[in-house]
């Protein structure tokens, strides 16, 4: 197991364009990866079409390609992990959608234990364009939920991220799933 010194050298030494440490640093964190990316897939339908292999494949492709990257520690790369698996499952949920066009959309679930619409194309397209809207009305309460949904960091680590205290990230989740909530629920509502 790496310690955390040696991810925040390689992490930095990939920020001021070092090829090299980003190669050494992706064994290192590869099984994290996996288990985000697997806690991800496991909120897809049955029979989707990517594997955890590939959704890790496809956000190492998607890092290797960031070209002015700014990691210092840890959680700053798990941060930037999660945005991207954000985008990857939404792109890959359009893509399905797009392929599919059928008709209605069925009503938005909601997954108990996160207070957010479980991960299936049309709920997960219209979880990032609220997403999208929170961002524009508050940017860090976006950013909370990225962080702790996508990213799979705790609320210290949100809070850490964020240069927060982290009652302040816990309040901001708190907030940020009640107005998602009814977002999502009006746009159901209204389709």
């Amino acid at each position: 197991m790496p310690t955390q010194s040696e991810v925040s050298q390689l992490l930095q030494a990939w920020s001021r364009g070092d090829a090299a440490a980003r190669d050494r640093l992706m064994p290192l964190v590869l099984d994290e990866l996996k288990d985000l990316a697997r806690r991800h897939l496991k909120r897809e339908p049955p029979g989707q079409p990517v594997q955890t292999t590939e959704l890790v494949h496809e956000l190492y492709l998607k890092l290797v390609d960031q070209r002015s990257v700014k990691l210092e520690h840890r959680r700053a790369f798990f941060a930037l992990a999660a945005t991207l698996i954000r985008r990857l499952l939404v792109d890959l949920a359009r893509k399905r959608q797009t392929a599919s066009r059928g008709g209605g959309q069925a009503a938005i679930s909601f997954d108990e234990d996160l207070g957010l619409p479980v991960e299936r194309d049309p709920e997960l397209i219209a979880l990032d364009d609220a997403l999208r809207d929170l961002e524009r009305e508050d940017p860090r309460e976006s950013r909370v939920v990225e962080l702790h949904v996508f990213g799979g960091l705790n609320f210290e680590e949100v809070a850490e991220e964020l240069g927060i205290a982290r009652a302040t990230a816990m309040r901001d989740w708190t907030h940020a799933r009640l107005w998602l909530r009814r977002q999502l629920s009006a746009r159901a509502s209204s389709e």
